[in-house]
């Protein structure tokens, strides 16, 4: 009777063999690598196919670091291997962790080819049935190399080559045998141990799979420890920051609409400034943490172009993770007074100067009356100071005279893709538009082009680096009567930030134009401004259009920008960021240059009795040390209390002298490790969070941190 139950089962089992299934991969599905505009790698989307391996192409300590971790018999069982499964059971157990597997490389092939990952013993017996027809219809080497053309090796990455040109920018037959190893080491758990997501968890699975190579004489003990000691570097991020995911998706659609359907794997120049980016979400932030409950604003969106167009940054909205809706590109929202541009350039062009006297009066056009923002009327004034102060009656006439259909011309010729009612109140921004095409307009008279295209791409390359797509050159300068038009229109620009509703904006030394946007209600806030050098475009308000606490674009936005651009001058007028490295004890000192204006830079400090201290530092907090009996509190930081940053302070602070020296904060202090701001390089690690009067320097390690979701920053 048991025997009949145990064929009738094996009979069923192959009776329910599937017709179809295993791994399904999406063909049309592409992997893309997204590179900063310096090159750096900082995300990827989509699944890593690679090549297909021959037998001409598999290193040989490749084959062997699978068959050592996965399937020591491969080359003398039948597709089952009995004693494999008592082996691996018993070292399982003395190990107390799962080290090797029970499954035959051959099993695993045909659960990848032919099965369902469900966990039954029914589909245990198939798969041991289908690999022992596989054993009896391919010979050992193919089945090797199809399981490796087949696996899963984490991060999207489809294939041995796949994984080789995602985790370390090479093909499989250029990997070295402790690449090899960590590869080998992933396809039991690809998932959790790929190394962009848990480098550790992969090189202690490395280091297992270098232990079985010796056990199985694949290599000598020597070699698995030269191999060990050998340094491994990853060619792409650990994560994509979850800031920029906003501008990865617009990406993402760029390159659909450039490609349609691609099979191939691509690696994607793009535009972005990951210090501007870091920097724009930081801001943010800081901002909304700040002032946004006091001010009922729950969200925020800034876009950042070049004088080409390009994306230098792009913040759609407050927390990616909690929303994927970009507000930077998606959301239309009423634009306000920021609509005013197109308005004062078409009367510009229609003969009006900035010194044309216009007289602020009580208006009505059909039905409609413009009320002015103070409530009054001041009567004749110049077009310049109309339009600093932003009076709603002057635009509102002037867009009657001129012909609202004369206005909606403008605005698209100036790049304003939205749909446009051709009614009297588009003159005071009626209109729902987005930021990026508001902000594509100003950036087209910062420019004197008469319209600027914003673009994500610089290049596309494919998996072998031929280049697909090269992004060609910029729009024509105006000149004419249209260049004179475009000089009067930055005038009154460059007005409402030096004397009227923009003002907070301002920045010493620096010409800025820009203007103020606020709709009814205050449910919108917008400050759009540039720079020679940068076009930003900042909002404010909610998604479910529930009014502010009557924030308007000279208040909130502004100061955002204003936050923003003091800061990203610095970085768009250099060529390259600072780069960073990460040591063994969790912390990162930062590879940066000093500070010119710090006084470890050679500045000297104020005359002080109190001479600082030196030597081993024990940490109270991420804020404070104690240094020979003397409590220190370092300079533009507050401490956290988080166990896991005390512990990762305390080990790389341990057997390094720290240095400190009076800041120019009372009872603060600026602490140096080996040269290096030990404030900044807290804060980089996600330590602590910058006070509020933090130096500039300090304000952007506090942004790296918030934007990689380091230390504090992973509970927010």
């Amino acid at each position: 009777m048991g025997s009949v139950l145990v064929i009738g089962f094996v009979l069923y089992s192959v009776a329910t063999l599937p017709v179809s299934g295993g791994l399904q991969v999406e063909a049309t599905q592409s992997a893309l690598t997204f590179e900063g505009a310096q090159g750096e790698a900082f995300a990827t989307r989509g699944v890593f196919k690679g090549d297909k391996l021959t037998a001409a192409d598999l290193p040989v300590h490749l084959a062997q670091a699978i068959i050592a971790i996965e399937d020591r018999r491969f080359y003398q069982h039948h597709g089952v291997d009995f004693r494999g499964i008592l082996r691996a059971g018993w070292r399982n157990t003395q190990a107390g962790s799962t080290r090797e597997g029970g499954s035959t490389i051959t099993q695993q092939l045909a659960r990848l080819m032919f099965l369902s990952p469900e966990r039954t013993f029914r589909r245990k017996v198939q798969e041991a049935l289908l690999a022992m027809w596989l054993e009896s219809q391919l010979g050992k080497e193919d089945i090797l190399l199809r399981y490796l053309n087949t696996a899963y090796f984490g991060a999207g990455a489809y294939g041995v080559d796949a994984a080789a040109r995602r985790y370390f920018g090479k093909k499989a037959g250029g990997l070295s045998l402790a690449e090899a190893a960590m590869l080998a080491g992933l396809v039991r758990a690809p998932s959790q141990l790929a190394p962009t997501r848990n480098f550790g968890g992969a090189k202690e699975r490395q280091e297992i799979v270098l232990q079985s190579m010796v056990e199985t004489k694949a290599i000598t003990a020597a070699e698995a420890e030269t191999a060990r000691a050998q340094s491994v570097n990853l060619r792409t991020p650990p994560e994509t920051p979850p800031g920029s995911n906003y501008f990865v998706d617009m990406v993402a659609g760029d390159v659909r609409r450039l490609f349609g359907s691609s099979s191939g794997d691509l690696t994607l120049r793009t535009t972005l400034n990951l210090e501007l980016q870091r920097l724009a979400e930081g801001v943010i932030e800081r901002r909304l943490e700040a002032e946004g409950a006091k001010k009922n604003v729950s969200q925020a969106a800034l876009v950042a172009l070049g004088r080409d167009g390009a994306v230098l940054a792009m913040v759609g909205g407050r927390d990616y993770e909690a929303s994927q809706f970009n507000r930077a590109t998606q959301a239309k929202r009423q634009a306000g007074s920021s609509f005013k541009l197109f308005v004062y350039m078409t009367a510009l062009q229609r003969g009006y100067t900035p010194q044309s006297v216009v007289v602020d009066r009580p208006t009505q056009i059909g039905e409609w009356e413009p009320q002015n923002y103070s409530g009054g009327f001041r009567g004749s004034m110049t077009v310049r100071s109309a339009f600093a102060h932003s009076v709603n009656t002057i635009a509102a006439q002037l867009g009657d005279e001129v012909g609202v259909q004369a206005v909606i011309d403008t605005a698209k010729r100036m790049g304003i893709q939205s749909a446009l009612p051709a009614v009297p109140s588009l003159a005071l921004g009626s209109a729902e538009v987005t930021l990026i095409e508001m902000t594509r307009a100003f950036g087209s008279v910062a420019a004197n082009v008469q319209s600027i295209e914003p673009h994500s791409i610089r290049s596309v390359a494919g998996s072998s680096q031929q280049a697909l797509y090269t992004r060609p050159g910029a729009g024509t300068e105006v000149s004419g009567q249209l260049g004179v038009s475009r000089a009067m229109m930055i005038d009154l620009l460059q007005s409402v930030v030096s004397e009227g509703t923009g003002k907070a904006a301002r920045i010493p030394n620096v010409p800025i134009g820009g203007k103020t946007g606020t709709t009814q209600e205050y449910r919108d806030a917008w400050f759009i401004g540039f720079t020679p050098d940068i076009t930003v475009g900042v909002w404010v308000g909610n998604d479910d259009n529930t009014p502010t606490n009557r924030v308007t674009g000279g208040d909130l936005p502004a100061n955002i920008w204003r936050d923003f651009v003091s800061r990203a001058l610095a970085i768009v007028s250099k060529p390259s960021g600072p780069t960073a490295r990460r040591n063994s004890d969790g912390f990162n000192p930062m590879n940066l240059a000093p500070n010119p204006a710090s006084p470890a830079a050679g500045v000297a400090v104020a005359a002080s009795s109190d001479a600082g201290a030196r030597g081993p530092a024990e940490v109270l907090d991420t804020a404070t040390l104690a240094i020979r009996g003397r409590k220190i509190q370092l300079e533009g930081i507050v401490g956290d209390d988080d166990r896991r940053a005390l512990r990762s302070l305390a080990r790389f602070l341990r057997r390094r002298d720290v240095s400190c020296e009076p800041s120019g904060s009372p009872d603060r202090y600026r602490c140096s490790v080996e040269g290096q701001n030990l404030s900044e390089i807290i804060l980089s690690n996600g330590g602590a969070r910058a006070t509020p009067d933090a130096p500039a320097e300090l304000l952007a390690a506090e942004d790296e941190a918030r934007s990689a979701r380091l230390g504090i920053w992973r509970r927010m």
